[in-house]
Parts: structure tokens; C-alpha cells; sequence
């Protein structure tokens, strides 16, 4: 029972901040001590929903037709809101999701300047013209805004990818309603909060909290929505995708099983550098992140000696602890899949030659905290090798060629980030056509993405319909129309 006064926080629908028809309330908690309250938000419910459709609705026509320098203007505003509070916001975001208070400011930097980068790339986004041999006709496409956009966003990073996909579909024109995890409601609260003190128009972006199962398929299935993007796991994606009428876009950004190969010519202190990196930023809670790690025989046991020093050299902690390398894991949930995961690695024959235990002392024992597991001699077709954890733990798997790195690598259902460590650049440059993943990197992590560069994975880690980030990030949210004009 919360026995505590904390605040409470309220949707915003049709520019007015309300409580849900509901009347009831959840609370957001801090993952590395649960007897910290964040906050309580609305329990929406189908209703809510509803209104917030129909207000995004409404207001299309207007928005659509404002002026992109206007529409520019506000995003650039709210950015600047952010920019003007980052503290404050990296400190609400470590106590609601576990990350780095550092990480957590970086996020903040980062969902500003991708407001920025929007409001200017949204500006000169346009159609084309095409020669032809009647001289008395212009032929053209125009770019037009879909309408309302349903935004679903997941927990670990819950300002920056909402930011990625509500500050393209606002600057070409189009309505949103928002519905962010319930387990970080209030960082995404402060973004809509920095839109609204901007001076977005009413209607324009809605905001309903709540759980998917009381929400989430209207935001699909409600015939004004017209295009849905969400990012989270692949099977609520495939729900989502399944569920969408045939008229409305879907942007599914979904699972990975990301893969780094080590090469036997590898700078191995990089490799485990990269690996730990990858594998443990954000506690191994990142779509990116490296859980597979296909190293060939000759170097496996000199990559695992130091693969573990450096893991073992990692501080666990709260993000509020300056040099921690690792926090709580975001919710309960997660730490049961984890500690499931490692139970399975076991179970199928591999060997855990560092961490995979619950921490329950001290500090620790109010919070969702684990060792990160390094296993070795991993079988490829094993539950570590093929399914998403989501977690800080690393399956390494031993392989005597580039061949064999290749299908061992690609023998999963995801495909969203890969990676390969090696000095020969003819390896590297076979290694990006090879490789079945979206994002594909060489002597670098798995994890990160560039704000003006296209992201997205290939086969259950994505729709591949449309990417997000860069100027290709603006497509999803405009519909082409052909104009022939005689004169």
C-alpha cells in the first residue's frame, strides 16, 4: 500500500490536462527502490481514448494547413524547454526507468536536438517533378500528412523514441495521440508538457496513460487512425500489425538477437570492449543490444578471459552512484524473464563462467538488480542463442570460420543489428552483404543509432515498411499524390 503523498498526474486531451472517465490510477515506481513512488497516472480506458481520437481528429484540418514554419517553431520551442530543464528531466528519468543519471541527460540532449532536427528537415520535405513531352503540362507528386497517428512507445528510452516519431508526424502535418508505457508515464508527461507550454494548438497531441490491454487496440483499430507506429517487442507488434485494417499504416520497430562476431585477426581488447558495451549499456535492455557474441575457435578462450575481466570490473548500482556501469533492471517482470534466461542457459548445457545472480543485499534488496551472465560453449540453437532476453546477459558461441560465424549469425528470426571486429576490410566489406540485419556495423557496438540516419531491422525485428530517424524518417508520415496540371 502507498502510504506516501505523491503527485498526480493527468492526461492531456484536446489541450486541456483531465483525469481519465476511469477514475482510476496507477503508480509509476523507481526500479531500484521500489518504496520510491514516482508518480500516479490515469488508468484510461476506451473512452478516453475515443475522446482523444476524435480531438486529434478535429484538429487535423487546421494543423495540416498551418504553415511548416509555424508548426517548426513550436517544435523548436519545446525543445528548447527541454534543453532549459535537463537536469530536472535526467533525474525524473533515472528514478522512473534505473538508467545512469549521465545517460539519462544525454537522452534529454538528444530528444531536443531530435526535435531540431525535425523542425528543419520538415521544412524542405517535398515532392518531385517529372519531365515529360507535352510542354503544356506539369506533372508533380505533393506530399500530403496522413491524419491522425497513433504513437506507442516501450520504457528504456522513453523520451527519445517518442520524440523520433511524435516530432516527424507533427512537423508534416499530422495529429497524434501518444500512449507511452506504463512503466515510464511521467518523462514522456514532460514532453507533451514542453510541446503544450510551446504553444500547440488543442487537439494536436493527446496523451492517455494506461495499460495496453485497457487501451491499446483502439489506438489500432479506430477507423480515424490512420497510421500506427510503435516500437516494443514482436509479439505485441504482430498483434498490433494483425489488428490494423489494411487502410492503416504500420511502423512495427521490434526485437533483436544482435550478433557480434569476433574474428580471429580481432583487436580482442576492443572486441570485449565493444561487446561490453553493447551488452550491458542500459542494463542489456536495449533492441540493439549484443546478446550473442560468434567467436572464431582460435582466439575463444583469450576474448572470454577478458570479456569477463571487464565485465567484472563493472559497478552495479543506482544511476544516481557516480561510475555505475549498471542498474536495476526497469520492472519486475524483466528481472523474472532475466533470472528465467539464465535458468535456460543452464538447463540446455552452457557454461555460466561469470554473474547471473539475483543481488539481494544491502542496497540492492529493494530493487530488480542481477549480475550480468556471460555464458560460454553456447549450442546455436539453444534458448540463450535464439530468443530475445532482454537483459545483461551474453551468450558466446564458438565457430571455426567466417562461413560458419555468418549462418550461425543469421539463423535467428530477428534481424536488427549486427556487428564484426576484424582488421581485414575485405572480411568487413563481405560481412555487410552477408549479414541479415538492418543496421550493420564493423570495429563498433551493436548498440547506438544516428539521429540523420535511417534505423530499422529486417524480418521479425521490423514491418521494413518504413524506416525511423533521418530525413527517411519523415515518409512514413506523408501519403503521395500525383498532380498532372495542362495549361
Amino acid at each position: 500500500m502507498i502510504t506516501t503523498k505523491v503527485e498526480t498526474f493527468n492526461n492531456y486531451i484536446n489541450g486541456e490536462w483531465q483525469e481519465s472517465v476511469s477514475k482510476k490510477t496507477f503508480f509509476s515506481v523507481n526500479p531500484a527502490n521500489t518504496e520510491d513512488v514516482v508518480g500516479e497516472f490515469q488508468a484510461s480506458n476506451e473512452q478516453d481514448v475515443k475522446t482523444a481520437i476524435e480531438a486529434a481528429k478535429n484538429a487535423f484540418p487546421s494543423w495540416s494547413q498551418t504553415a511548416p514554419s509555424k508548426r517548426a517553431a513550436i517544435l523548436n520551442q519545446a525543445a528548447s524547454i527541454l534543453e532549459q530543464n535537463v537536469a530536472a528531466l535526467a533525474e525524473e528519468l533515472t528514478r522512473e526507468e534505473g538508467k545512469h543519471v549521465e545517460d539519462a541527460k544525454n537522452e534529454v540532449i538528444r530528444s531536443a536536438q531530435t526535435l531540431r532536427y525535425y523542425a528543419v528537415e520538415g521544412q524542405s520535405f517535398t515532392g518531385e517533378t517529372f519531365p515529360n513531352d507535352d510542354a503544356n503540362m506539369k506533372v508533380s507528386t505533393e506530399r500530403e500528412a496522413l491524419g491522425v497517428v497513433s504513437v506507442i512507445t516501450p520504457w528504456n528510452f522513453p523520451l527519445s523514441i517518442p520524440a523520433r516519431k511524435i516530432a516527424p508526424a507533427l512537423i508534416t502535418g499530422n495529429t497524434v495521440v501518444f500512449k507511452p508505457s506504463s512503466d515510464t508515464p511521467l518523462i514522456a508527461f514532460r514532453l507533451v508538457e514542453a510541446l503544450a507550454k510551446a504553444g500547440i494548438p488543442k487537439g494536436v497531441i493527446n496523451f492517455v496513460t494506461g495499460k495496453a490491454s485497457d487501451v491499446g487496440d483502439l489506438l489500432v483499430t479506430h477507423p480515424a487512425v490512420r497510421a500506427v507506429t510503435f516500437t516494443g517487442s514482436t509479439a505485441a507488434g504482430e498483434d498490433i500489425h494483425s489488428k490494423a485494417s489494411f487502410t492503416t499504416r504500420t511502423q512495427m520497430e521490434l526485437g533483436g538477437k544482435n550478433p557480434l562476431i569476433v574474428m580471429d585477426d580481432a583487436d580482442l581488447d576492443l572486441a570485449a570492449t565493444l561487446t561490453v558495451n553493447g551488452a550491458y549499456s542500459l542494463t542489456g535492455q536495449a533492441c540493439t543490444g549484443t546478446s550473442r557474441v560468434i567467436v572464431l575457435k582460435e582466439v575463444k578462450e583469450e576474448f572470454t578471459q577478458k570479456l569477463v575481466q571487464k565485465t567484472s570490473a563493472l559497478k552495479i548500482g543506482n544511476g544516481f552512484e557516480a561510475g555505475v556501469k549498471i542498474g536495476p533492471l526497469a520492472n519486475e517482470r524483466q528481472l523474472k524473464n532475466v533470472l528465467k534466461y539464465i535458468e535456460f542457459g543452464k538447463e540446455d548445457g552452457a557454461d555460466l563462467v561469470y554473474g547471473g545472480e539475483q543481488i539481494l543485499t544491502g542496497e540492492f534488496e529493494k530493487g530488480y538488480y542481477v549480475e550480468p551472465a556471460i555464458f560460454t560453449n553456447v549450442k546455436p540453437n539453444s534458448r540463450i542463442a535464439k530468443e530475445e532476453i532482454f537483459g545483461p546477459v551474453v551468450a558466446v558461441i564458438e565457430v571455426d570460420t567466417y562461413e560458419e560465424a555468418i549462418a550461425v549469425a543469421n539463423d535467428v528470426e530477428y534481424g536488427l543489428s549486427a556487428s564484426i571486429v576484424t582488421n581485414n576490410l575485405k572480411i568487413a566489406n563481405q560481412f555487410t552483404k552477408d549479414i541479415q540485419a538492418g543496421t550493420v556495423k564493423v570495429n563498433r557496438t551493436t548498440t547506438g543509432n544516428l539521429m540523420n540516419a535511417p534505423f530499422g531491422g529486417l524480418k521479425k525485428s521490423s514491418t521494413s515498411t518504413f524506416r525511423e530517424s533521418g530525413r527517411v524518417g519523415l515518409e512514413f508520415f506523408t501519403q503521395l499524390k500525383t498532380v498532372y496540371m495542362g495549361f
